[in-house]
Formats: C-alpha cells, structure tokens, sequence
C-alpha cells in the first residue's frame, strides 16, 4: 500500500508558476512509476505527465509540454510538478498517482494508488 498526498495548489495569475508535491508513504517508493494528472470540471480526468521510478523517463501531454516539469526525489519519496507560464485552461483538480511497476504508462486506469488532489486556479 502507498498513500499519496499532494500539496502545493492554489490560486495564480495567467503566466505564473506553482510548484505541485507529492509526498508517498508506506512503502518504498522508489519502485513506483508515478504520474499527475488533473480534473476540470464536467471533464474526463486526463494525462499531465509521469516519470519512471528512477527517474530517467519522463513523458508530458502536449498541452504542457515545455511549460511543466516532473521530477522525483526518492530520498524523500516526493514526486513534484513544476508548472510555469500557467494558463487559465490549466486550471483543475491535479492529481498524484503511483503504480509498483519498471514501465511508464499515460492512461489513469493504470494506475493504482491516487492523492486526494490539489486544486489550481488559473486567473486571466
């Protein structure tokens, strides 16, 4: 079992930053794949990006591509999600999630363990 907690949302003007955590216990994270992903409202939840548990994979939707960084410190079983020139269509519930696995996959059913979400608000 891992439980996932994510923190670091919050409200943000049109091409600000915001640094996402998720901190995991329970187990040894360093052989998770993890990933965010977020919720807008009325929407599917979708991919944002994940990373391969050692770090060394990485994989971003488009839409952020070049704008959001994933990264992950084992030391301190936290995944992060740097966000910059944020925009208004960013804005969702954003969440962490994890699987015991040596791949990386993009689609949420793939995964097993969930945080509760952190909510970003982007303002025109």
């Amino acid at each position: 079992q891992v439980q996932l907690v994510e923190s670091g949302g919050g409200l943000v003007q049109a091409g600000g930053s915001l640094r996402l955590s998720c901190a995991a216990s329970g187990h040894t994270f360093s052989t998770y794949t993890a990933g965010w992903f977020r919720q807008a409202p009325g929407k599917e939840r979708e991919f944002v990006a994940a990373i391969s548990r050692a770090g060394s994979t990485t994989n971003y939707a488009d839409s952020v591509k070049g704008r959001f960084t994933i990264s992950r410190d084992n030391a301190k079983n936290t995944v992060y999600l740097e966000m910059n020139s944020l925009k208004p269509e960013d804005t969702a519930v954003y969440y962490c999630a994890a699987k015991y696995s040596t791949v990386v996959k993009l689609i949420p059913a793939w995964y097993d363990y969930w945080g509760q979400g952190t909510q970003v608000t982007v303002s025109s």
